[in-house]
């Protein structure tokens, strides 16, 4: 990381000052008539969007790693869901074979009590 201050990046300062300068708008809206409080949500919605656009979007990754890590390769991967499939096609099929026979299973009623 080139330029850090303090180990920390400089989208921890972009979130820093978005957010000062929400603090800023919000009460100087505050103070304004009743209509234009209702400023503070766009305001609000948008440092919020930049927020989550920084923090969950970032340009490069937290760590740069020592070495090339090896590279796991799951040679089975197209025959594991090859086999998936089948199986949830055997079980849709002996699933809507069966529903009828749940559907027309008679029920028979209790008889009364007579005295």
């Amino acid at each position: 990381m080139a330029s850090t201050v303090l180990e920390v990046g400089t989208g921890v300062f972009v979130i820093a000052i978005v957010w000062i300068v929400f603090l800023v708008f919000g009460m100087m809206l505050l103070r304004a008539s009743v209509s234009a409080k209702l400023g503070i949500i766009p305001i609000f919605l948008l440092a919020l969007t930049i927020t989550l656009v920084l923090v969950l979007f970032p340009r490069s990754p937290e760590t740069t790693p020592p070495f090339k890590e090896t590279e796991i390769v799951d040679t089975l991967f197209i025959g594991r869901y090859v086999l998936l499939a089948v199986v949830s096609a055997v079980f849709l099929v002996v699933f809507f074979m069966l529903l009828p026979f749940h559907f027309l299973e008679p029920v028979y009623a209790k008889a009364l009590r007579t005295q």
